[in-house]
């Protein structure tokens, strides 16, 4: 992985106030740490920035230029605003060219599986051991033709020369599971007819009309009485 160069200017004013004004001229506030070296504040380009970490992903490897020293750094730590997705601050790892360090990569699978089934990727990351500049930007898994029951293992994972899986080699990264049918019952009776009515449904109008002329008998009683 190549790395982006982003031009720091030191940060010398610090506080939420100064997060703002920082903010508002579309730069980025940051920190860089690592190697036994005291946390360096430096102010970033917010849209150079954003588009170094959109095009690098997760891992991106930085060249930091501050006052003509240049230093490679892995993003740590990213927020963002909730609402607006703007950067508001970096957390960046000082790292050393052959370094070797662990990341989270995430899985990308490719192909289709057989016919009727279900694939699930069990882990969207795997940790992995490169070098800080030769981090894989993905692990691809291939699920093409793959059968019901498949499973695809930590131990089964091609990685690029130099590159290692931090976890046991049993652990499940994708299952291909057969796709299951949901039953749907329904009210009907023999070819798709309605079921008929219970004995207990509701009173038939014949017997309603009895009902009224029963009360209408009892009153011409009454009143002749």
């Amino acid at each position: 992985m190549s790395e982006t160069k982003l031009q720091a200017e030191p940060r010398t004013a610090f506080g939420k106030g100064a997060a703002r004004r920082i903010r508002r001229e579309n730069k980025v506030p940051a920190v860089l740490y690592g190697h036994g070296t005291d946390p360096i504040h430096v102010i970033l380009p917010g849209h150079d920035t954003m588009m170094a970490l959109k095009h690098g992903g997760a891992n991106a490897l930085l060249a930091i230029d501050l006052a003509g020293e240049s230093r490679l750094v892995l993003p740590k730590q990213v927020q963002r605003h909730p609402i607006k997705g703007f950067l508001e601050h970096l957390d960046l790892l000082i790292v050393e060219r052959g370094e070797k360090v662990t990341v989270e990569v995430p899985v990308h699978v490719v192909g289709e599986a057989a016919a009727d089934t279900v694939v699930t990727v069990e882990h969207a990351t795997i940790a992995v051991e490169a070098e800080a500049t030769h981090i894989p930007e993905l692990v691809e898994v291939s699920v093409e033709g793959a059968e019901a029951g498949t499973q695809i293992l930590v131990k089964d994972l091609a990685l690029p020369s130099g590159s290692s899986v931090h976890a046991d080699d049993d652990v499940l990264v994708v299952n291909v599971t057969g796709a299951t049918e949901l039953e749907v019952e329904t009210d009907t009776g023999p070819a798709g007819e309605p079921a008929e009515a219970d004995e207990t449904g509701p009173v038939s109008d014949d017997a309603d009309e009895i009902t009224r002329s029963g009360e209408a008998a009892a009153a011409q009683e009454q009143s002749g009485a």
